[in-house]
């Protein structure tokens, strides 16, 4: 006996072949983790501020996990910010918004001392990815007509001894717990028809 053909196959649907782990296309919350270990690599030392850029380049322009794998090659997966006081040069110990704005984020260095002034302007200060050159931190915060935004992480203690006049000094990121150990931040100073208003990491 011969065997048939069945002839076409109507009402079925071709099963689509497995995609490989390393070809399934990135979603932003891939990028986003990728940018995070590479940003925590850069502040740990391992790797060299010289090469954030052109990490950062490849972890943007990949479209594969395993065009991400490489970008992030040699590099150690996230954890907790184990290491938040480090023996490092502060990054910087003054902040001044005039009639204008300033900004501190990213991967920087916290000194023991740090002063912002806003007057007629505005400033951010975002310890999120912070590290901080001494295990309490005093962060003399003066608004005159203007304001300061201090975001704060989970993972430190904040305490906020300022006073507002006319203005508003706190947040929702006032006197945090942090885990044990965790180093302090307090937040002092005056808002006089301004704000300085401390914010938790969304």
């Amino acid at each position: 006996m011969t065997e048939q053909d069945p002839g076409p196959q109507y009402g079925k649907r071709a099963v689509p072949a497995v995609v490989a782990g390393e070809d399934v296309l990135l979603s932003d919350e891939d990028r986003e983790r990728a940018v995070e270990r590479v940003r925590a690599a850069v502040v740990s030392g391992r790797l060299p501020l010289g090469e954030l850029d052109g990490r950062l380049t490849r972890i943007y322009d990949a479209r594969t996990r395993g065009e991400l794998e490489a970008a992030g090659s040699g590099l150690p997966e996230p954890g907790p910010r184990d290491t938040l006081v480090v023996d490092r040069a502060p990054t910087s110990r003054f902040a001044l918004g005039l009639f204008g704005g300033f900004r501190r984020s990213g991967p920087w260095v916290v000194p023991a001392r740090f002063t912002a002034w806003s007057m007629w302007g505005g400033g951010r200060l975002d310890l999120t990815e912070a590290r901080f050159a001494d295990q309490e931190t005093v962060i003399r915060a003066v608004a005159l007509w203007g304001g300061t935004g201090i975001v704060v992480p989970d993972d430190i203690d904040v305490q906020v001894r300022g006073f507002g006049l006319f203005g508003v000094f706190g947040g929702r990121g006032a006197h945090r717990t942090g885990r044990p150990g965790a180093p302090r931040v307090v937040v002092k100073g005056l808002a006089l028809f301004g704000a300085v208003v401390i914010k938790p990491k969304r």
